[in-house]
């Protein structure tokens, strides 16, 4: 036979193409299926054995499936059924097992923590399986997993709901602490609970949480390393601030509104010292007006200048309705134009640069100059060209500010209305409602309004109050995130991030932001740790002052900034070595660090090497948490905390619209998995659906989930329990510890399933390996439909039913059948625990007690890969493929075949099937699906008139095309004259009352 000969072919040839991806060495000649038959249907060959049709005297000589293994569960079974496997399988003590068995490698995924602010959601759910997808994955592979969950604890959201409509008002700190600890740690309690009943596989007596002591320690620790370096500092300088929670906001802390409505105007600012070379071209035509655009009226009253860009090319225009001369950009003439519904002549044209010197008149306050001042940020897409700028209330103009010396002069107060700066006809009036509208009364009362309008545009709003937010200068606390940019990009060039197109995300967030407030003027969180000289008010933070209350806050947690003594925040030994006054001179801070800086620490408070494999959030995190953890681990380790960053986008309805109770399209993961009060609308589907959901869908794109995707999953899922079940029935009775075959004496289509289970195998660990859970399960599904139901399951039913039960044969196929369950069942273990779990409580070959996540990974072996066994099945199943074609609709094991195969290597292959020409029980005959199968270099000339012939090539290609040959082959098919066995149904009986001589033996042998 070929393959027990095969090194005499090549001593090159080690293997027979196994690389190949398979179907790609077939090249038929006849238009067939060159996937091995995939649409072979049960009437297309399918053996029926007797006792499948019923009573009758040969159905107790069947081995049929037997197993208690369900093919469906429903309702409370369901629900009962995965709690118990999870109390039996010790998914409690799982993480706990693998921590502390012996492991040549670790695997950390860093747990973004979740916010305690509410109840569980499918958002939760999908970033939690996610997690647990993959760290599951990775233990089944062998590594020591390190996941330690944690919470987001602090912050104005907590603060908010644990306070409801009382407000702040008339409650100390501490009275304010105690209150949203406890609302945090209800919420606490109530997602921990879900993520134990998702299966996430952790230790839930251990996590982290941000309001511990030893975390805050862990916290302060980062914050002294960085101010010791200078990258933390104190500064008035303009912030975003919520006028409805009353504090400063992070940009990580905003939403956008795309629909905000604002009143924009343009308005005129009047020259009152013409540029230099203005003067000289233009400064006998009269008075001349600066035109500005903005869309905030209410901060002309805090202009400080007019700027321009240096570069660009700006003109005097005459209005032609009221001869009015305005200073604009040239590129922007044609479009106010439009606007103002009038013609604009050019009188003069100027660089910007020639603008350098021109002073306007404020508008809106008498006798107050502004300059025009060059500004890079300066831009032509909309507006006049000349920006109005108020240094106080814009990111931009501040920085003006900081080059040109200008005021920077705060008119709005922390409930964002104007104050006495403004003037009386402002004072105490919103900027965001009356206050605006007064600004354009005074300017259109003066004259300088041209033109008010409504502006659609995007604006930032508080994220939790969700209502607008201004820009106002404040005394706060910043990062100085510019000096760290540059090496932060540096070290994000060397993060893997999943999917790449989101680097630029995380690149452009970088890039527009050049300071970070880290300062909050609320009492949940943690204070920063600063004392304030009561005259002058210098602060007083060095190593020595942060480094005690460290101390402290590790042995009593932060409260014991509000409950300890003044004294002994700030003993004498510290006084002495920070070599400052009396601890009378000096009060405590109030003010509390931005949660967006507690969460970014954590990499310093859990992870045991300061380091993570991967970091796995939503899309939102690419401002925030990947952000502020990049950040400070950049500022005080040089490096990034994650190796690879894993970005999933949002959970959406069917519909793909946001879900809102208001919509009433909220799904509730609970309900998901408990069901609904009317089961007929939302039944029970069970922990493993929602799971399965998550691995399924595309994650980097809007996840959307609903009725008809629950139902999907649960289809899914029934269909592979379907063939579990198949699996496990036809292993009732058998051990593979003791009746396993040897590989080199199996059936070779059994020697070739094990080859594809090897391929699959590896495709398998390449897909969870890339966090590819959702080509997993597409290559499950590929695997199970293509290779075995249509393929492998169809051909060795009658072996498996009707051969002796300890011959060979069956015993070949049941050892390759419990190797496919074990395959099976551990690649879909990271995705579908409890069905994994259950599936080996009815396994065959292991002991009680034993679990499969405490088992490994899929165990396949490379004898599995045999020299020429490949070329030998798939040669016969494009043979195959060639008969089928000619009997469209009818059943293969009716024909008897002749398969004419010219001499050569494919010959060989195919005669490595069957010893004897002509056979009814040969392996090719199993593959062929036919009642008999005769194997011949020439066909006979006295074929029957009703044979049909068909014919074919297949082309063999070994080592890269070294051996290469394309034999041609044909096939004749002509109706069996032999009758149907009463007992395996096939024809290959002379009588139809009578067993074929096959079964015959067998039942003989019963006797």
């Amino acid at each position: 036979m070929l393959l027990c000969r095969i090194s005499a072919v090549s001593q090159s040839v080690a293997r027979w193409g196994t690389s190949v991806r398979r179907g790609a060495l077939l090249h038929p000649a006849l238009s067939f299926n060159t996937s091995r038959c995939q649409n072979v249907s049960s009437t297309e060959g399918t053996v029926h054995p007797a006792a499948a049709q019923g009573a009758g005297p040969y159905r107790d000589s069947v081995l049929l499936p037997r197993t208690e293994f369900p093919m469906k569960l429903t309702g409370q079974n369901l629900i009962d059924r995965e709690v118990q496997i999870q109390q039996e399988c010790g998914f409690a003590e799982l993480y706990s097992w693998q921590r502390e068995r012996k492991a040549k490698k670790e695997y950390c995924l860093h747990d973004g923590p979740p916010y305690a602010n509410g109840d569980p959601h499918v958002g939760h759910a999908l970033n939690k399986i996610l997690k647990d997808i993959q760290n599951r994955f990775e233990m089944l592979r062998g590594k020591q997993v390190h996941y330690v969950p944690g919470w987001d604890c602090h912050g104005l959201p907590i603060e908010l709901k644990a306070l409801g409509e009382l407000g702040t008002s008339g409650l100390s700190p501490l009275q304010i602490r105690q209150k949203a600890r406890e609302f945090a740690e209800g919420a606490i309690a109530r997602q921990r609970a879900a993520f134990q009943r998702w299966g996430v596989m952790a230790d839930w007596d251990k996590c982290y949480y941000t309001f511990d002591g030893t975390y805050e320690a862990a916290q302060l620790k980062v914050f002294q390393d960085m101010h010791s370096k200078g990258l933390i500092y104190q500064d008035y300088k303009p912030v975003f601030w919520s006028p409805s929670s009353r504090t400063a906001l992070a940009e990580a802390e905003l939403e956008y509104n795309p629909q905000h409505v604002s009143k924009a105007i343009y308005a005129t600012f009047a020259l009152a010292t013409l540029p230099p070379k203005m003067a000289e071209a233009v400064g006998e035509l009269g008075s001349i007006s600066v035109l500005v655009w903005t869309t905030q009226p209410w901060t002309i009253p805090a202009n400080q200048a007019v700027c321009f860009m240096p570069n660009a090319q700006y003109s005097v225009v005459k209005r032609r309705d009221s001869s009015q001369l305005l200073l604009v950009a040239t590129e922007r003439v044609s479009s106010l134009a439009t606007l103002l519904s009038t013609e604009l002549e050019s009188v003069g044209t100027f660089t910007g640069t020639e603008l350098e010197g021109g002073v306007c008149q404020h508008p809106t306050i008498p006798r107050k100059e502004v300059p025009l001042l060059p500004a890079n940020f300066v831009t032509m897409g909309k507006g006049t060209g000349l920006v109005h700028t108020a240094p106080a209330h814009g990111m931009e103009d501040y920085s003006v500010a900081s080059h040109f010396k200008l005021s920077v002069e705060c008119i709005v107060d922390e409930e964002g209305r104007f104050t006495e700066l403004a003037g009386p006809e402002l004072q105490s009036l919103s900027v965001m409602g009356e206050g605006n509208d007064a600004v354009i009364s005074m300017l259109k009362a003066v004259g300088s309004l041209v033109k008010e309008e409504e502006c659609v545009h995007s604006y930032p709003y508080d994220w939790r109050s969700k209502e607008p937010v201004v820009i106002r200068p404040s005394k706060q606390w910043f990062i100085d995130i510019a000096s760290l940019k540059d090496k932060a990009k540096e070290v994000l060039a060397k993060v893997r991030v999943i999917p790449e197109s989101a680097r630029g995300s995380l690149l452009a967030h970088l890039d527009r932001r050049p300071y970070w407030c880290i300062s909050r003027q609320r009492s949940w969180g943690v204070p920063i740790p600063v004392f304030y000289h009561k005259e002058t008010g210098e602060p007083l933070i060095n190593k020595h002052t942060v480094s005690h209350v460290t101390q402290l806050f590790s042995e009593k947690g932060s409260d014991c900034w509000w409950e300890l003594p003044l004294e002994s925040l700030l003993p004498p030994e510290v006084l002495k070595k920070s070599k400052a006054g009396e601890v009378t001179d000096y009060e405590r801070g109030d003010d509390v660090l931005d949660i967006w800086f507690d969460s970014g620490t954590s990499w310093a408070a859990v992870l045991e090497d300061s380091r993570a494999d991967v970091y796995v959030e939503g899309k939102d995190q690419i401002g925030g948490w990947f952000q502020s953890s990049l950040l400070t681990s950049v500022a005080v380790q040089k490096r990034a905390p994650y190796k690879a960053l894993m970005i999933h986008d949002f959970v959406i309805s069917e519909k793909g619209e946001k879900m809102s109770k208001s919509l009433g399209n909220v799904v509730d993961p609970d309900t998901v998995i408990h069901g609904g009060e009317d089961p007929s609308v939302s039944p029970a589907y069970g922990v493993d659906v929602l799971r399965w959901w998550v691995a399924e869908s595309n994650v980097f794109s809007e996840v959307q989930i609903g009725p008809n995707v629950l139902n999907s999953a649960r289809d899914s899922i029934n269909k592979l329990r379907n063939t579990l079940k198949f699996l496990l029935g036809n292993l009732q009775g058998f051990d593979p510890r003791t009746q396993a075959v040897d590989p080199k004496e199996m059936h070779y289509i059994d020697q070739y399933l094990l080859h594809l289970l090897r391929n699959y195998s590896m495709k398998m660990t390449d897909a969870y390996n890339d966090f590819g859970a959702g080509r997993a399960i597409r290559l499950l599904q590929a695997f199970i439909t293509r290779d075995l139901s249509k393929f492998y399951f169809s051909i060795i039913k009658d072996r498996l039913y009707c051969d002796p039960e300890d011959s060979l044969g069956r015993r070949s196929c049941q050892t390759v059948l419990e190797e496919i369950l074990d395959g099976v069942t551990r690649s879909i273990a990271p995705i579908l625990p409890h069905l994994a779990e259950e599936v080996y409580l009815h396994a065959p070959g292991h002991n009680e007690g034993e679990t499969l996540f405490r088992s490994g990974w899929i165990k396949s072996s490379p004898v599995w890969r045999r020299p020429g066994l490949e070329e030998a099945v798939e040669g016969a199943c494009a043979i195959r493929d060639s008969f089928l074609s000619s009997i469209p609709g009818r059943n293969a094991a009716e024909y008897e075949l002749t398969i004419e195969i010219e001499p050569g290597l494919l010959f060989e292959l195919i005669e490595s099937l069957q010893d004897e020409p002509t056979s009814s029980y040969s392996q090719l005959t199993e593959l062929m699906m036919s009642s008999q199968t005769t194997l011949t270099s020439a066909l006979p000339r006295d074929l029957p008139a009703d044979a049909l012939i068909s014919n074919g090539s297949f082309l063999i290609n070994l080592e890269g095309g070294v051996i290469r040959e394309d034999s041609a082959y044909q096939v004749a098919a002509v109706p069996t004259s032999m009758a149907r066995c009463p007992r395996c149904r096939r024809y290959t009986s002379s009588s139809p009352d009578c067993p074929c001589p096959r079964c015959q033996t067998i039942l003989t042998r019963a006797q």
